[in-house]
């Protein structure tokens, strides 16, 4: 059983050459798409960080420098506007021709301002921007009296830049910067075009004031809502810089676009508007300084390249950012797609590479199948190339070795050759209890003879047909009992029980033996009886069976080029010479007196007359078989079933046993 254990495990196919195929390609593949994958990454990933933070940082000097140009231009313009008005009588015709003038030539002021202490205080409006902005003349004179704190600023010679756009919900800026003689000069300008350059897109630039209050940035929502962003880390640590350019990568929990206003619940421009109108229908005077308080929503860890620059004007400060992760978006983008790439090339490849396998490991395991069948003794197989490449070779190959082993199952023993074969029977000599068995055809002689004259050159080629069809009816019998045919001796017949093969015991070989006598009696019965009366191409047969059982020696025989399976001993040598005794005895199957103790209880017989054998001492008991025991049905006697064969009823003391053997001679 463990043998048999141990062979099935070795059969089994642990990994099929479709699992194979698919992991050597899969792991192929993996490796490649993957190293390139890791190594575009690799490579490009430096140069693009180093092309990315140039871009920046130039982005910001060139944003830097558009910035500073355009508050130097409208600082300048503004100087000489006030510096001609003071020249003139700021109340004169002349005064306001040259504002006329000044305004036409800077659509983008919108009101200029400029005071000297206890001297003059003067403001100048450009109504055609007021007018296309839908604002007010008023509210330009109202937002510079909001603005004390940032004139008293300008006043001690600093320069200072305000967000009005939450006054006028426009993109306004206002500067205050001195003028001569302790005064101060103010002027409210669109800053549209800031706005605008500084755009959106991958790199984010805005600007703001010392106080961290938005000045530009291209979502005017921020600018609107005056979103101030001095309490952000990074942006304190640039306002607080001695360096006037610099870039960093930095990591903050959140960037500029998430600021929104926390108090203010309505509309900026709304709020200013109504209550300054309140406090001038009211005829008082006020001091108005507006301030947002941020908030932050998104609260995440933003890390992000950031390059500043100083301004010389106001001390503004432009900003420009990029996401770091930004940066790789696309190398990402290619990285995911090569991914992608790498699951369809698998997935294909591992779809064709399971269709192609079938084309292999379907022949194949046809082939073990037919392996399997051999191993069991089954050489009979149709098998067909379905291809012409190596395995339709292999699978012809093997269909012709079937068929040269079916034809030399029929020159030797078929199921010993298995045996032999899986190295269940080895080289040597083995004793056995075994259960022998002889059988040869009556007057076979004079049949062979009949043959020639009736056939002539043809007689061979109809002995032999004769004898095969007999042949294939007591093989069978033989085979059914799990009994071992040894060999053809001309018409005879040997075989054996308990060797090869064992029911389990020697009374059950024994029984095995002579069961297959009686069913080659009942065989021979109904092979006869369909025998044309007469016909010398197929004559009747009657057969004499001798059995013995004892130890015999069982193994293989012969030399290297020649071996068979055969057993040698004096019980196989007493099995042929009772079968002998059969013709004299007038009875087709006698068994020795042990096989008669093995198992004679399990059938009906009569004991003939003993029988002194050359080289025995005492005379041989031997047994006729008439029939199984409890059977009702065939003969009961020895003397019914020579009727039922035809054969004459001998009288023994008249038998001359000389003239057929002299090896025994016929006792009491």
């Amino acid at each position: 059983m463990s043998k048999n254990n141990d062979q099935s495990e070795s059969d089994k196919i642990r990994f099929s050459i479709g699992a194979k195929l698919i992991t050597i390609i899969s792991i192929f593949v993996i490796i490649s798409l993957g190293s390139i994958t890791v190594l575009v990454s690799w490579l490009f990933h430096e140069d693009l960080r180093i092309s990315a933070e140039e871009s920046n940082f130039e982005m910001n000097r060139r944003s830097a420098g558009e910035a500073e140009t355009f508050l130097t231009g409208v600082r300048s313009d503004s100087r000489v506007f006030i510096q001609n008005i003071t020249a003139l009588d700021s109340m004169s015709s002349s005064a306001e021709e040259s504002a006329d003038f000044f305004f036409a030539e800077n659509p983008l002021i919108a009101s200029v301002l400029f005071i000297i202490p206890d001297s003059q205080e003067r403001v100048f409006i450009n109504k055609k921007f007021l007018s296309s902005n839908d604002i007010a003349d008023i509210l330009a004179v109202s937002f510079f009296d909001t603005q004390k704190p940032a004139m008293g600023r300008a006043l001690r010679g600093e320069t200072v830049l305000v967000n009005a756009a939450p006054f006028f919900s426009r993109s306004v800026l206002a500067m205050f910067f001195p003028w001569q003689n302790n005064g101060v000069g103010g002027v409210l300008f669109s800053a549209e075009s800031l706005n605008t350059n500084f755009g959106f897109g991958v790199n984010q630039s805005y600007m703001i004031n010392p106080d961290g209050y938005l000045l530009a940035h291209a979502d005017f929502d921020l600018i609107k809502e005056g979103v101030n962003i001095a309490e952000l880390d990074f942006i304190r640590s640039i306002i607080e810089s001695d360096d006037k350019s610099r870039q960093e990568l930095i990591e903050s929990d959140f960037g500029v676009m998430q600021m929104m206003p926390r108090a203010l619940k309505k509309d900026p421009l709304l709020f200013i508007q109504d209550w300054v109108k309140e406090m001038i229908v009211k005829g008082k005077t006020f001091l108005a300084n507006y301030n947002l308080i941020n908030i932050k929503e998104d609260e995440k860890k933003l890390r992000q390249y950031l390059a500043f620059t100083k301004l010389n004007v106001a001390g503004a400060v432009v900003i420009t950012s990029i996401e770091y992760d930004r940066i790789f978006e696309e190398i990402n983008a290619t990285t995911r797609r090569n991914i992608y790439l790498t699951i369809a090339v698998l997935s294909l490849s591992i779809i064709f590479i399971w269709f192609f396998s079938k084309t292999i490991s379907v022949p194949l395991k046809a082939l073990t199948v037919a392996a399997r069948k051999i191993e069991g003794g089954d050489f009979n197989m149709e098998m067909r190339p379905k291809s012409r490449d190596e395995i339709g070779v292999l699978t012809s190959s093997f269909r012709k070795m079937c068929s040269a082993l079916s034809i030399f199952g029929r020159f030797t023993n078929k199921e010993i050759a298995v045996k032999a074969m899986r190295g269940e029977i080895k080289p040597g000599g083995l004793q056995k209890h075994g259960t022998v068995f002889f059988s040869d055809i009556r007057e076979f002689t004079a049949k062979s003879e009949n043959f020639t004259k009736v056939f002539g050159a043809e007689a061979s080629d109809k002995i032999v047909h004769w004898l095969n069809h007999y042949f294939t009816q007591m093989i069978e019998c033989v085979e059914k009992t799990n009994g071992v045919v040894d060999k053809f001796i001309g018409d005879a017949v040997m075989a054996h029980w308990g060797t090869a093969y064992t029911a389990g015991s020697p009374r059950k070989d024994a029984f095995n033996c002579v069961k297959a006598a009686l069913m080659m009696r009942k065989a021979l019965y109904y092979m006869n009886k369909e025998r044309k009366a007469g016909d010398p191409s197929n004559p009747s047969i009657r057969i004499g069976c001798g059995i013995n059982s004892g130890m015999i020696t069982a193994g293989q025989l012969g030399s290297d080029m020649r071996m068979e399976y055969t057993v040698i001993g004096d019980p196989v040598n007493l099995a042929s010479r009772i079968e002998a005794l059969t013709k004299p005895l007038a009875a087709d199957i006698l068994i020795s007196e042990d096989t008669w103790k093995l198992a004679g209880d399990l059938f009906v017989t009569e004991e003939m007359p003993s029988v002194t054998v050359k080289g025995k001492e005492k005379p041989v008991r031997i047994f006729a078989v008439v029939n199984f025991s409890g059977e009702t049905k065939g003969p009961q006697t020895l003397d019914e079933v020579r009727s039922v064969l035809g054969i004459d009823i001998p009288d023994l003391e008249e038998v001359d046993v000389n003239a057929d053997e002299k090896k025994y001679k016929i006792g009491e």
